[in-house]
């Protein structure tokens, strides 16, 4: 089966419930109208008991009372025992399920009103040999309906069930002959149809809708927990500061890596400051750089001159001589060896 008929199949189960519902609901409360001659005798459902009421001349106005009660009631409607006609037929008990259709395609010969002109209710009971049911078809023109809900009408009320079977020999209980429900039955279950097919969609926009901001209010929080992250990890290395060699080896390996990029010297920053620092007189013949710590060899014409300068370059610490300095082979210039400690700073200021 199809998957749009399995959807439309739940819709019709779900309006027969509501539909039914909707009927039960008022049933719980009822005013039974009941037909004696030419007078209506009106009765009241309160929880178990039968309050019965005088009877009402036809034509009369009901009494406030009653018109308040029959606007909150389920209103049924009792047809005279001298209305009705009952015919009997006999029906295998195994047909019991199928009754409507048998009832119906048996009512123009049990009839004596055409198809369209009668209105007729059935009842069915066991008999003793258990091998068949006893079916009594109560029959009455629908001129004879029209006419008793036209009286219950004109006394302000809205019929919702007509019955029959009071007084009947052989009926164990009043038989449904009119119901507004089944009579609009088509009309009520596409009104039931189309509202619980729109409750449905409008729980899925909802359920979409909601699920589409929790994503994006979930997307929205990582990110923002992210950019923290990242604000904290700064802030931290900040405070830390040069972190000692030992504590650098003991971090995360992304930690780690941030935490080696920044307390790392650059080549490119440190010659550049070696080149602002030196005089022109001077120039290097080695250059070794290994982690904070560098080491230059050079010719100089006043080497411990040179001491100054590079601790004023902003980017060397501790600077000082890490072996003799002598004079060159030609005598003219002195041969320096200077060790410093590199601060990590990517910027170069200017002279």
């Amino acid at each position: 089966m199809r998957i749009d008929r399995i959807f439309v199949r739940g819709l019709d189960i779900l309006a027969a419930m509501l539909i039914g519902w909707r009927e039960g609901r008022p049933a719980r409360h009822w005013l039974k109208i009941a037909q004696r001659r030419d007078q209506l005798v009106v009765q009241q459902m309160r929880g178990q008991e039968v309050v019965s009421f005088d009877a009402l001349a036809s034509g009369a106005a009901l009494p406030p009372e009653i018109a308040r009660v029959a606007q909150k009631s389920f209103t049924v409607v009792e047809l005279s025992a001298d209305d009705i006609i009952s015919r009997r037929m006999d029906v295998p008990a195994q047909a019991r399920d199928l009754l409507p259709g048998i009832v119906r395609n048996q009512i123009e010969r049990l009839s004596p009103w055409r198809v369209n002109q009668a209105v007729y209710g059935f009842d069915a009971r066991d008999r003793g040999d258990t091998a068949g049911l006893d079916v009594r078809v109560l029959i009455t023109s629908r001129a004879v309906l029209d006419e008793a809900s036209q009286r219950a009408g004109a006394l302000g009320l809205r019929v919702d069930r007509v019955v029959a079977g009071e007084g009947l020999a052989d009926v164990a209980a009043p038989v449904t002959m009119w119901s507004r429900a089944a009579d609009a039955s088509d009309q009520s279950l596409s009104r039931a149809r189309k509202m619980i097919a729109g409750f449905v969609a409008a729980t899925v926009a909802i359920s979409v809708a909601v699920s589409a901001w929790a994503f994006i209010t979930a997307s929205s929080a990582d990110s923002e927990n992210d950019e923290v992250a990242a604000r904290v990890a700064t802030l931290q290395r900040q405070l830390q500061g040069d972190l000692p060699r030992a504590s650098i080896a003991s971090l995360a390996p992304p930690e780690r890596a941030w935490a080696l990029k920044e307390t790392s010297p650059v080549a490119v920053v440190v010659i550049e400051a070696l080149s602002r620092s030196l005089p022109d007189t001077s120039y290097l013949t080695e250059l070794h750089l290994e982690r904070a710590t560098l080491r230059i060899v050079g010719l100089a014409n006043d080497a411990p001159s040179l001491i100054a300068p590079l601790e004023q370059s902003g980017h060397l610490k501790d600077v000082h001589f890490f072996a003799p300095t002598t004079r060159d082979s030609d005598g003219a210039r002195f041969l320096f060896h200077i060790e410093a400690r590199v601060e990590p700073h990517l910027k170069i200021g200017a002279n």
